[in-house]
Protein backbone atom coordinates (compact mmCIF):
# COMPACT_ATOMS: atom_id res chain seq x y z
CA UNK A 1 0.00 0.00 0.00
CA UNK A 2 1.27 3.44 -0.87
CA UNK A 3 0.92 6.12 1.77
CA UNK A 4 1.26 9.89 1.41
CA UNK A 5 4.84 11.13 1.37
CA UNK A 6 4.37 12.97 4.67
CA UNK A 7 3.68 9.70 6.52
CA UNK A 8 7.05 8.44 5.29
CA UNK A 9 8.56 11.76 6.37
CA UNK A 10 7.13 11.25 9.84
CA UNK A 11 8.60 7.77 9.99
CA UNK A 12 12.00 9.06 8.89
CA UNK A 13 11.90 11.82 11.52
CA UNK A 14 11.23 9.33 14.32
CA UNK A 15 13.90 6.94 13.06
CA UNK A 16 16.43 9.78 12.90
CA UNK A 17 15.42 11.03 16.37
CA UNK A 18 15.76 7.51 17.74
CA UNK A 19 19.28 7.10 16.38
CA UNK A 20 20.23 10.44 17.93
CA UNK A 21 19.61 8.88 21.36
CA UNK A 22 22.56 6.59 20.63
CA UNK A 23 24.74 9.14 18.84
CA UNK A 24 24.33 12.00 21.35
CA UNK A 25 23.01 10.42 24.57
CA UNK A 26 24.39 13.20 26.79
CA UNK A 27 21.86 15.64 25.34
CA UNK A 28 19.01 13.38 26.40
CA UNK A 29 20.54 12.47 29.75
CA UNK A 30 20.68 16.15 30.71
CA UNK A 31 16.94 16.63 30.16
CA UNK A 32 15.81 13.47 31.98
CA UNK A 33 13.69 14.32 35.01
CA UNK A 34 15.61 13.53 38.21
CA UNK A 35 12.66 11.61 39.68
CA UNK A 36 12.88 8.95 36.95
CA UNK A 37 15.21 5.99 37.56
CA UNK A 38 17.85 4.50 35.24
CA UNK A 39 18.35 7.54 33.03
CA UNK A 40 20.72 5.90 30.57
CA UNK A 41 18.46 2.88 30.12
CA UNK A 42 15.43 5.13 29.59
CA UNK A 43 17.27 7.24 27.01
CA UNK A 44 18.32 4.14 25.08
CA UNK A 45 14.88 2.54 25.42
CA UNK A 46 13.15 5.66 24.15
CA UNK A 47 15.57 5.71 21.21
CA UNK A 48 14.70 2.10 20.38
CA UNK A 49 10.98 2.93 20.71
CA UNK A 50 11.30 5.85 18.29
CA UNK A 51 13.16 3.73 15.75
CA UNK A 52 10.75 0.79 15.97
CA UNK A 53 7.64 2.98 15.87
CA UNK A 54 9.06 5.01 12.97
CA UNK A 55 9.72 1.84 10.96
CA UNK A 56 6.29 0.54 11.89
CA UNK A 57 4.67 3.47 10.08
CA UNK A 58 5.88 2.08 6.75
CA UNK A 59 3.84 -1.15 6.90
CA UNK A 60 0.08 -1.64 6.72
CA UNK A 61 0.13 -4.33 9.42
CA UNK A 62 1.93 -2.15 11.98
CA UNK A 63 0.94 1.40 11.00
CA UNK A 64 -1.93 1.86 13.45
CA UNK A 65 -0.02 0.23 16.32
CA UNK A 66 2.86 2.61 15.61
CA UNK A 67 0.55 5.60 15.52
CA UNK A 68 -0.92 4.76 18.92
CA UNK A 69 2.59 4.09 20.20
CA UNK A 70 3.84 7.44 18.93
CA UNK A 71 0.93 9.28 20.53
CA UNK A 72 1.56 7.51 23.86
CA UNK A 73 5.30 8.15 23.62
CA UNK A 74 4.75 11.85 22.94
CA UNK A 75 2.40 12.04 25.92
CA UNK A 76 5.08 10.51 28.15
CA UNK A 77 7.69 12.89 26.71
CA UNK A 78 5.61 15.77 28.10
CA UNK A 79 7.28 14.91 31.43
CA UNK A 80 10.59 15.96 29.90
CA UNK A 81 9.16 19.19 28.54
CA UNK A 82 7.71 20.18 31.89
CA UNK A 83 10.96 19.23 33.62
CA UNK A 84 12.89 21.45 31.22
CA UNK A 85 10.60 24.32 32.18
CA UNK A 86 11.25 23.76 35.88
CA UNK A 87 15.02 23.21 35.82
CA UNK A 88 17.57 25.73 34.63
CA UNK A 89 20.16 23.01 34.00
CA UNK A 90 17.71 20.89 31.99
CA UNK A 91 16.54 23.88 29.98
CA UNK A 92 19.85 23.72 28.08
CA UNK A 93 19.95 27.51 27.93
CA UNK A 94 16.78 27.71 25.83
CA UNK A 95 14.58 30.73 26.54
CA UNK A 96 11.33 30.13 28.42
CA UNK A 97 9.24 31.10 25.40
CA UNK A 98 10.90 28.36 23.32
CA UNK A 99 10.31 25.80 26.06
CA UNK A 100 6.66 26.87 26.31
CA UNK A 101 6.26 26.67 22.53
CA UNK A 102 7.35 23.03 22.63
CA UNK A 103 4.20 22.07 24.56
CA UNK A 104 1.67 22.89 21.82
CA UNK A 105 4.10 21.47 19.25
CA UNK A 106 3.99 18.18 21.15
CA UNK A 107 0.20 18.12 20.83
CA UNK A 108 0.45 19.05 17.15
CA UNK A 109 2.76 16.06 16.63
CA UNK A 110 0.21 13.83 18.36
CA UNK A 111 -2.51 15.15 16.05
CA UNK A 112 -0.27 14.69 13.00
CA UNK A 113 0.12 11.00 13.90
CA UNK A 114 -3.60 10.64 14.69
CA UNK A 115 -4.53 11.90 11.20
CA UNK A 116 -3.12 8.73 9.62
CA UNK A 117 -5.28 6.22 11.48
CA UNK A 118 -7.90 6.09 8.73
CA UNK A 119 -5.50 5.39 5.87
Amino acid sequence: MTYPWHLYLMGAIYIFAGFMHFIKPKIYLRIMPRYLPAHKALVLLSGVAEIVLGIGLFFKETKNFSIYGIIAMLAVFLLVHFYMLSSEKASAGLPKWALLLRLPIQFALMYWAFMYLNL
